[in-house]
């Protein structure tokens, strides 16, 4: 996952100039810094990669599946068959 840098001087000084006092305007940068410092942020990157994936792991599931209902019917074919042969004897 992706780090964003986080400028807290210069997010201080915007919530400063818009009438908020310093002490108000630092409490809220550092809630805010708390706040997105212990989430992860995923990028384009990121997400790309695990689309790629999750499109293997699909792809290995569906080449399972097919295997399984393949062998099935191959069973499903030789049971009848046998079961032919044992009723016309």
């Amino acid at each position: 996952m992706a780090t964003i840098t986080f400028d807290t001087h210069r997010f201080v000084q915007r919530l400063k100039e818009s009438g908020m006092l310093e002490q108000q305007a630092e409490a809220i940068t550092d809630a805010f810094r708390e706040a997105h410092g212990e989430a992860e942020v995923a990028t384009k990157r990121d997400v790309a990669e695990s689309e790629l994936k999750l499109e293997v792991k699909l792809a290995e599931v569906k080449a399972d599946l097919i295997r399984w209902v393949v062998g099935a019917g191959f069973l499903q074919t030789a049971l009848i068959a046998a079961l032919l042969l044992k009723m016309m004897k």
